[in-house]
This record gives C-alpha cells, structure tokens and sequence, in this order.
C-alpha cells in the first residue's frame, strides 16, 4: 500500500467520533448527533476507498461509487447545516426570549433538526444530477468522487448552500456570544432557569466546536469554488448537452496529477479526518467523557475481569481494628 496513513486516518476518525455519542443521544441533541453520524460514514467511505483504489484506478463496485459519492455531496451541506442547528439553539437558550422546553417543544426541534441535517441534504443530493456531468471519476488511493459540470448552476447548486448555512451559523453564534457577554455574571442561573440542561462550560463548549467545524470547512469550500472558477466555467445550456455519455467513468492515475493538483487533493481528502478529530477534541476529553470512559472500565472489571469493585475506603475493610 502506497500510503497507509490514509486509511489509517480515515478509521482512527471513525471510531474516535462515536466517542461521544452516549451522552448527546441522551441530550437528543439532533446537531451534534447529525455531525457525528455524516462524519462517521465519511470516514468510513474514506477508508474504504483509500484500500480498494491503493495504488490502482479499477472499477470494481460501481455501484458502492454511485451511492457514496451522493453521500459525499450531501455531506458538503450537511455538515454546515448541523453546525447552524446547535448555534441557532445556544442562540434561543441564551436569548432574552421566554422559551418553554417542555416536552411538545423538544418534539417540535427534533423534527425541524432532523429535517435540517438530513431532509434538506438529501434534497441536494438529488438536485446535483443536475449538474452531474458524467457517472463519477476514479482517483489512484483516494477512491471514486462525485463529478459537477462547473457551471452557472452548479455554484448555485454545490457551493452556495454550504456557504449560505455557514453564514447562518456566523450570525447564531455571534448572537449567542453578544447574549453571554451582556450576563456573563448570572448566565450559569440563566440557562439553569431556561431548563435546557445546559451548564455554561457545555454551553461555551458546543459553540467554540460549531464556529471551528464552521470556519474550518467554509475555508475549504471556499477555496474549492476559487479553484474551480479560475479555470472559466462552462456553459450549462441543455439537458443531453450536459448529459452526454453519462455512464461514462473518468480515470486518474496519481502520475498524471500535477504536483499542485495532488497537494490540493490531500488537503480535501484530510479535511475529513481532522473535522472527525476537532468533534473528538471538543467532546471527547471532557467532564462527560471521563465518566463515560470510568463507566466502560467499570463494565469490563465487573463483567469481562470478574472482578470486585474497588472499595470505597479503609472504613469498610475487613481487616481487624488496630484496638
């Protein structure tokens, strides 16, 4: 294998997502939730890819290219979207409105969330066959990616949902910080009385990640459309003009990459991995995350080692008394 840091990094990032998940499906916080289900089957699509096409361009499973590069296409919006879905709450907890989170009003943002993360990608998926010129393309260790017919629309399309949900998460989070600025003081008793569950540290916590997440990957998205756009844009004027020979499958060996080409993609392919390692840095070595991990120690003591729990002090011991 040419580089088996790929899927090294691509896996690694898989399993340290899922590190947090116990404690938000608890929460039933459908953002963080989302981000990390579109960041775990990225990386899994990853590091499948960067194992079946190590070192060749054969077209062995179609059809596993067909689904995951929708899937990479949704994921583009997907990620943006999820972030703007927990600003856009920090923004409604630490606003001044009266805000009841009674049973029919958590109900009420877990559809509208769901919808947001999952429902609106979705959409997307299926408006980029608009501007799918051909089947996909197959790149030498990174696997097959989708094709766009850089066009008029396939900016509108591709690149300004991504970036438009990137500007709303900009706008949340910046609400949120200017309402926990003006009661820093009494901002811990603020969020206890608007019976959110979140604590302040929490609070600081998932927006520092959504504004990272956010401006890590409008960075990339920005500089994806810049590296499209330079070379002029093609003209989408019919339907079978855009469509000719669709089932066509375009191959690249890396020797045909120029060097700047292959450095740029590099950078997009590791942009996944690292999203994967910012979630797990925010979340995965805090507070919840070590009673997380004591509880999982504590499991494989008591039922895989058979062993005893430890005992709480010399009190309790056994051992006769010094009298």
């Amino acid at each position: 294998m040419q580089n088996p840091a790929l899927p090294v990094g691509a896996f690694l990032a898989a399993i340290l997502v899922l590190v947090p998940l116990p404690w938000h499906w608890r929460a039933r916080n459908i953002g963080t939730l989302a981000i990390i289900a579109w960041l775990f089957v990225l990386n899994l699509i990853y590091g499948i890819n960067s194992i079946v096409w190590a070192g060749n361009v054969n077209n062995p499973v179609p059809v596993w290219c067909d689904i995951t590069t929708k899937i990479m296409i949704g994921a583009n919006s997907a990620l943006p979207i999820a972030t703007m879905c927990v600003c856009k709450h920090l923004e409604l907890v630490s606003s001044n409105r009266r805000v009841r989170f009674d049973h029919a009003d958590r109900r009420r943002r877990i559809i509208f969330d769901s919808i947001m993360c999952f429902g609106v990608p979705l959409i997307l998926m299926a408006l980029h066959y608009v501007v799918q010129g051909h089947r996909f393309d197959i790149f030498e260790n990174f696997g097959c990616q989708p094709t766009v017919y850089f066009s008029i629309a396939a900016i509108f399309i591709v690149y300004v949902p991504p970036l438009a949900f990137s500007i709303a998460t900009l706008v949340y989070a910046a609400t949120s910080l200017y309402h926990f600025i003006r009661r820093r003081i009494s901002f811990a008793t603020h969020l206890q009385g608007s019976n959110s569950s979140l604590t302040t540290h929490r609070y600081l916590r998932l927006m520092a990640m959504a504004v990272t997440e956010m401006v890590w990957g409008t960075a990339l998205t920005s500089f994806d459309l810049y590296n499209n756009i330079v070379p002029g844009l093609r003209v989408w004027d019919n339907w079978a003009d855009v469509h000719s020979n669709f089932s066509r499958v375009d191959l690249y060996p890396t020797m045909l990459f120029p060097p700047a080409f292959l450095r740029s993609e590099y950078l997009f392919w590791w942009s996944i991995p690292v999203s994967a390692y910012i979630f797990f840095l925010f979340f995965g070595l805090g507070e919840e995350a070590r009673k997380e991990y004591s509880k999982v120690i504590t499991f494989f003591r008591r039922h895989v080692f058979r062993q005893a729990p430890a005992q709480a002090s010399f009190a309790t011991s056994s051992l006769p008394n010094s009298k």
